[in-house]
């Protein structure tokens, strides 16, 4: 039906324009970050983009990160997370467990210790439930380092946390005291 290099480059489509550059192809998302399903299907074959309703719904399906997700009726889709544009998730603060953990690359592990992990372009630092997920993101940015977040700890001091649809842990930064490297 749909190779792998198709399903990547639908996914990697997907997740500039729901999570990044809506404007790229002219749609436009409500404030949680949904967009019709069939503008979006409009707009990316205006745009070159071959895809309809089986093949989004297989894509959505199928990737192993659950980054997107459709309401209930399938009318409207969105990126989990990981946006870069301002929109409201409407997730609930959640508690968190004890420890998350985040991956990164070794260069980057000297400024984190100091400043602490920042959101910086995104809405939220993404953090791990365990350590093989961090290690794959660490993975993407070089040699890979695992950092221990003291989550409990931060959430007893008033540190929000959000559990996102696809399982990913979110929060707006997490401090350097509450950082240790694995």
């Amino acid at each position: 039906m749909i190779s792998e290099k198709q399903i990547t480059s639908i996914s990697k489509f997907l997740s500039l324009v729901l999570r990044h550059q809506p404007e790229l192809i002219g749609i436009e998302m409500d404030e949680q970050g949904w967009v019709k399903v069939t503008d979006l299907l409009e707009k990316a074959n205006a745009h070159g983009k071959a895809l309809n309703m089986d093949v989004l719904k297989y894509v959505v399906d199928t990737n192993a990160k659950k980054r997107f997700a459709f309401d209930e009726s399938q009318t409207y889709i969105r990126a989990s997370q990981g946006h870069s544009v301002e929109v409201e998730l409407g997730y609930l603060p959640q508690i968190p467990p004890e420890i998350l953990y985040h991956g990164t690359g070794s260069q980057s592990v000297d400024a984190i210790l100091k400043t602490g992990l920042e959101k910086r372009a995104r809405q939220h630092v993404h953090l791990s439930h365990d350590v093989e997920t961090a290690t794959k993101v660490g993975s993407r940015h070089g040699k890979p380092v695992i950092l221990k977040v003291l989550a409990a700890d931060m959430h007893q001091q008033g540190y929000a946390f959000y559990l996102s649809e696809n399982k990913v842990w979110i929060t707006d930064g997490v401090p350097a005291q509450f950082l240790e490297v694995f």
